[in-house]
Parts: C-alpha cells; sequence; structure tokens
C-alpha cells in the first residue's frame, strides 16, 4: 500500500497535468518536470495532517498558512460564538480559504467540515476525523444532513460552502463576479436551521487567497475558459511559491437565527454581500 506521501504527490501532479488539459500526458517523462514541486506541497500537506492530529486543526491551519501565504487576517470574530450550535456559511475562492477558517476558528476546537469528497482529503488521516464527505451522488446525501444536524445539536459548530464550487475572490476578480456567485448558495441550509432551530448562522466572506500575479502568468493564455484560466493558476500558486504571498482575509457578519425559514437566505445573502461591497474597517492580524 502506498505511503500517504506517494499517493499525495501522485494526486498534486494529475491535479496539475489536468488544470494544464494534459491530463493524458501525466504517465510520460513530463512529469518529472513538475515532480519536486508535486512532493514539495505533497510533504508539506503530510506535516500539516500530523500536526493537526497532535496540535488541532487551527493550529495545524495557522502553520501552513504561515509556511504557504503571506498571513491571515480577521474581522469579526466576536460574532462567532464560544459554545452552542453554529453553522459558519463561507463563499469559496478556493486556495487557501478552508485552512484560512480553520485558522480563525480556534475557538471553535469542535469545528466540523462539510466537503465534497475528494482522494486529497481522504488520503489525510486527521483532517479526515473532522470532516464530514460529502458523496457526489445528490441522492446519498441525506446521512450527511443527519451527521451535521446531530453535530449542531450537540452544540458543535459546522462550516460549509453552500455554493458548492470555486467562487470568484472578491479581491482578485472585483465585487460584481463575487456577489453575483451568492445566488448559487443552496437553500438546503434551510433544512439545518428547521432541524436544529436553536442554530446560529454565520455568513462570511474569505478574499485575498488568489494571487493576481499567478493569474496573470503566461502559461494561463493557454487555456480557453475563465473557469479553466483560473483552475491553472490555482495550481500554479500551489505548486510554487513565489506564488504564496498573499495574506487571506476572513470577515465574519452577525449571526443570524431562522425565525422565519422563508427569509432566511435572502438574510444570509444580503449579510455576505455587504461583507463583499463593504468590508470591515478593523482587521485583525493572526
Amino acid at each position: 500500500m502506498p505511503s500517504a506521501l506517494t499517493t499525495l504527490t501522485q494526486i498534486n501532479l494529475d491535479d496539475f497535468f489536468d488544470s494544464m488539459g494534459l491530463l493524458h500526458l501525466r504517465h510520460t517523462p513530463l512529469r518529472w518536470l513538475f515532480w519536486p514541486a508535486a512532493r514539495r506541497f505533497a510533504r508539506l500537506t503530510v506535516e500539516f495532517d500530523d500536526r493537526v492530529g497532535a496540535q488541532g486543526l487551527a493550529a495545524g491551519s495557522a502553520w501552513l498558512l504561515q509556511t504557504m501565504t503571506g498571513g491571515l487576517w480577521v474581522a469579526g470574530r466576536e460574532h462567532v460564538p464560544a459554545n452552542g450550535p453554529a453553522f459558519i456559511l463561507a463563499n469559496h475562492p478556493g486556495m487557501a480559504d478552508t485552512i484560512a477558517l480553520f485558522a480563525s476558528l480556534a475557538t471553535r476546537p469542535d469545528l466540523r467540515v462539510m466537503a465534497l469528497e475528494r482522494p486529497f482529503l481522504r488520503a489525510l488521516p486527521n483532517v479526515s476525523q473532522q470532516t464530514i464527505y460529502v458523496p457526489t451522488r445528490e441522492a446519498e446525501r441525506m446521512n450527511v444532513v443527519r451527521a451535521g444536524v446531530k453535530h449542531l445539536k450537540q452544540g458543535g459548530a459546522l462550516l460549509t460552502f453552500p455554493a458548492g464550487e470555486i467562487e470568484p475572490d472578491p479581491a482578485a476578480f472585483g465585487t460584481t463576479a463575487a456577489v453575483a456567485s451568492l445566488q448559487h448558495w443552496s437553500e438546503s441550509v434551510a433544512v439545518f436551521a428547521r432541524l436544529a432551530p436553536q442554530t446560529q448562522l454565520i455568513p462570511t466572506v474569505v478574499s485575498h487567497v488568489v494571487s493576481s500575479a499567478a493569474l496573470h502568468h503566461p502559461l494561463t493564455h493557454l487555456r480557453r475558459t475563465q473557469r479553466d484560466k483560473e483552475k491553472l493558476a490555482a495550481a500554479l500558486q500551489v505548486m510554487w511559491p513565489g506564488y504564496q504571498h498573499t495574506a487571506a482575509r476572513v470577515a465574519f457578519g452577525p449571526p443570524i437565527v431562522a425565525n422565519d425559514l422563508t427569509r432566511l437566505m435572502p438574510a444570509l445573502i444580503d449579510q455576505a454581500r455587504q461583507l463583499i461591497e463593504a468590508p470591515p474597517g478593523e482587521w485583525e492580524h493572526r
């Protein structure tokens, strides 16, 4: 059975070739050109998972942020309750957004994250212990709802990305594109609110995680669609330290208690929109 390091290295290589639209070449000698970068990121990821096991999700994430980004700024941490059921609903610009959220939520060691099932995450045993995996087939997702609701009813904190896909980074792609993506947030959030009515729902916006330099790398011009260009830029940012100087920002909005389920999603989207269009004026460096 291959080691986690070997598995993650191969996953990184596959992802990079896929981002270039060259997945069919991943087993050719060309792979050795990208192997050192894939191996380096795999080593960092293995150490991250080891630190999560020894120190907790927030501490492990803080270490990885210091290693692979320009740091972290947080606003509105006072909106996250120290205990009791809390459902953090965040946009998903990709890259370092997840670890930025983990590090920002250090006051909630009971945090669980709902994430699509991916081989990369499955290769991280300690992170997986705090993950509720969402199957790719929608018909199999009721167990996810049950697990999430159970955790909330036990007073836990839950993190999810309602769009279910990568969204534009407000800092890299502008507020208009970021606000427009909020319309794709899933209304299934209301199911959790109905089944765990004491839950506080906290709209959250992550930004400044995508490197503008990576977005303008000459290789991105080889990709036709904007989505493919963004995917390749993200891969470049992961693989090369020169693109890892962005300082992530996480802004938590005031919590909402779902007294009226018909108004829940409009209220959440409106608060997220405000965080995008008028970011907080005061930030705490973490």
